[in-house]
């Protein structure tokens, strides 16, 4: 009953499916494949269409199935549910707490997190849209956990070379890995060839309750002397989505014994060429193993022979010099016919000696050649500089007609090119001494600054001994300075003067050995005073023009009078007549203004005529 009820349902879409799939006209897409890694999310789409119907179904129903691996015939198992009218997400399933699902019109999609192996499988989408017919599809979803780096571990008990059989060598092992991931295993960065007369591979597969796989695989090699300094490794090659990744373990080497035959002294520290102060350590090689027991000895240039210190296989020179320069050599205590040599050759260079010595003073103008040198093994090159700025190469060094630019410590730099790590230094300070100069022109003139404005004033001195500036400001009594500073063999002063009027100012830069001046020069411009009212043409034509009237009126007047008196009816007395004939002989005042420069002076004079008609007016 129970078998029944579980393909009950199957065959009722059978059933379906055969009643309607001549007029079937739902179409149902779904990806065939989706791949992603374990613990990320991934969203899985159902999109439906329908053709051949005049208008949508009322009712379409869309449920999603995931296949489990049950006997006989598998089982799926319902994850969701939709027919318009209700979503439900199935209870007590792998995926109720772990899917999220987005519904539309013609399509479902469902967001499935925190994937796990098990995820590894088919999900059914089914759509049965009534009588627009039934459709399903299937998307295979492949889940991906990338296994750990493997871990190697080799041997450590000898290994003859004399063995007839592989003795195992090494064994290597990864977890946590989806699909089952392979070993493969490398001699010196190259495959091992599958060889059943050399080698060996036990390989076993665990698969844990998660459904991941771990894999230790185990070497066994049948090694030569010529495998004495082989490096084993192993790789893990594995899936991942779209591709095929690897990865590598650390390498080992494993103890091998053979006889010695040969010897060889290397220098194991430091590499490259030797310098005094050097640590240099030598080891006695041998193609043997176990190593037989060894001793050093130092062999002079006059043929001279001394025993060394040494430990073991390795002899150490601390702090070598030049007098270790010598032929090393080191031999079996067991068979004094083998024996290792080393020629070893202690390079050198010697403190850089300047001339002149420290500290050497010039005069402005003076020629100076400084020269450096230093005693070395190797090939030399010498530059110079100054201010970490190259200011010439070679041991020699020419100052030609110094300035105050001149001054300053200029270091040679003495290096071996074949050992950069090989150089030397040596300097020498040069000291320029001289009077003050003063930085500009002679003369500057501040133009077109009103009466009473600041006016700044700089002045700049370069020296050694460093000078001092003084001021002298002629003209202004209000002035201070407000700015005082030195660096290097410059000093640096700014005075602000209130330009109140024409005003003249030195600055005065000395040292112990001379004086240097320089001239400021102010013009201060004042505001024009406003003319007088006879300073206009305009106004001077008004006042010509009521002395006209007033001239003719008194010629009317006096034309009256003379009548009057030819008939009688005035007197002639003095005071009468002294009125008619009374003059104004007074001329009107002259106007002035002055306007200051400072190479010359203007005055314009204005005048009014008085009573004269041809009168004219300048200004």
């Amino acid at each position: 009953m129970a078998l029944l009820l579980r393909i009950l349902p199957s065959l009722l879409v059978c059933v379906f499916l055969h009643d309607n799939s001549a007029w079937a006209k739902v179409d149902v897409t779904m990806p065939k494949v989706l791949e992603a890694y374990r613990g990320e999310s991934v969203e899985l789409t159902c999109n439906y269409t329908l053709s051949k119907i005049k208008r949508p179904p009322s009712n379409i129903t869309t449920q999603w199935f995931v296949e489990t691996p049950a006997e006989p015939f598998g089982k799926r198992w319902r994850i969701f549910y939709d027919n318009s009218k209700i979503k439900v997400v199935d209870k007590s399933t792998n995926y109720s707490e772990r899917m999220d699902v987005r519904s539309g019109i013609w399509g479902t999609h469902i967001l499935i997190r925190d994937l796990q192996v098990s995820d590894n499988r088919e999900f059914f989408c089914q759509v049965n849209g009534m009588e627009a017919g039934f459709r399903e599809g299937k998307t295979q979803l492949k889940v991906f956990s990338p296994p750990t780096q493997p871990a190697i571990e080799g041997v450590t008990t000898p290994i003859p070379v004399n063995n007839l059989k592989p003795s195992k060598v090494a064994s290597c092992e990864t977890r946590n890995g989806y699909p089952k991931p392979n070993i493969t295993w490398y001699k010196d960065r190259r495959p091992l060839t599958p060889d059943p007369q050399r080698m060996k591979v036990d390989t076993l597969t665990t698969k844990h309750s998660d459904g991941l796989f771990a894999v230790h695989s185990t070497l066994e090699y049948q090694v030569t002397r010529e495998d004495k300094y082989a490096r084993f490794s192993c790789v893990v090659s594995y899936f991942v989505p779209g591709s095929v990744w690897m990865l590598e373990s650390n390498t080992v080497h494993v103890l091998i014994h053979y006889p010695t035959t040969t010897l060889e002294l290397k220098r194991e520290s430091p590499p490259g060429l030797v310098i005094e102060g050097d640590t240099v350590t030598l080891r006695c090689v041998g193609n043997g193993m176990p190593p037989p027991s060894y001793f050093f000895i130092k062999i002079e240039a006059s043929g001279s022979m001394s025993n060394l210190e040494s430990k073991g296989d390795v002899a150490t020179l601390n702090a070598v010099s030049r007098n270790d320069s010598a032929i090393y050599q080191c031999r079996v205590r067991s068979n004094k016919t083998l024996n290792g040599d080393h020629n070893l050759t202690v390079h050198y260079l010697d403190p850089a000696v300047v001339v002149p010595k420290d500290l050497e003073v010039m005069l402005i103008g003076e020629d100076l050649t400084a020269t450096c040198n230093a005693l070395s093994s190797l090939e030399t090159s010498t530059v110079w500089f100054k201010d970490n700025q190259q200011v010439g190469t070679g041991n020699t060094l020419h100052l030609n007609n110094a300035t105050y630019n001149t001054s300053g410590e200029y270091t040679c730099e003495v290096t071996c090119p074949s050992m950069p790590d090989l150089h030397t230094r040596g300097s020498v300070h040069i000291v320029v001494q001289g009077g003050p100069q003063l930085v500009g022109v002679q003369q500057e003139v501040q133009q077109g600054k009103g009466a009473g404005r600041m006016v700044n004033l700089i002045c700049e001195a370069v020296g050694h001994p460093l000078p001092s500036i003084t001021w002298n400001i002629d003209g202004s009594q209000s002035w201070h300075e407000v700015v005082s500073n030195t660096s290097d063999h410059k000093t640096r002063s700014v005075v602000s003067v209130k330009g109140t009027s024409n005003i003249s100012a030195l600055c005065n830069a000395s040292n112990d050995i001379g004086t240097d001046i320089k001239y400021f020069s102010i013009e201060a411009i004042g505001r024009v005073t406003p003319a007088a009212p006879f300073q206009s043409a305009e106004g001077n034509g008004v006042i010509i023009a009521v002395i006209v009237m007033c001239l003719v009126m008194l010629a009317i007047i006096g034309g009256i009078v003379y009548c009057l008196h030819k008939k009688g009816k005035l007197s002639r007395g003095r005071s009468g007549k002294k009125e008619i004939t009374k003059e104004k002989n007074n001329k009107e005042d002259v106007v002035v203004e002055m306007r200051m420069n400072t190479k010359k002076e203007e005055a314009v004079l204005l005048k009014a005529i008085n009573g004269d008609k041809n009168g004219h007016h300048e200004q």
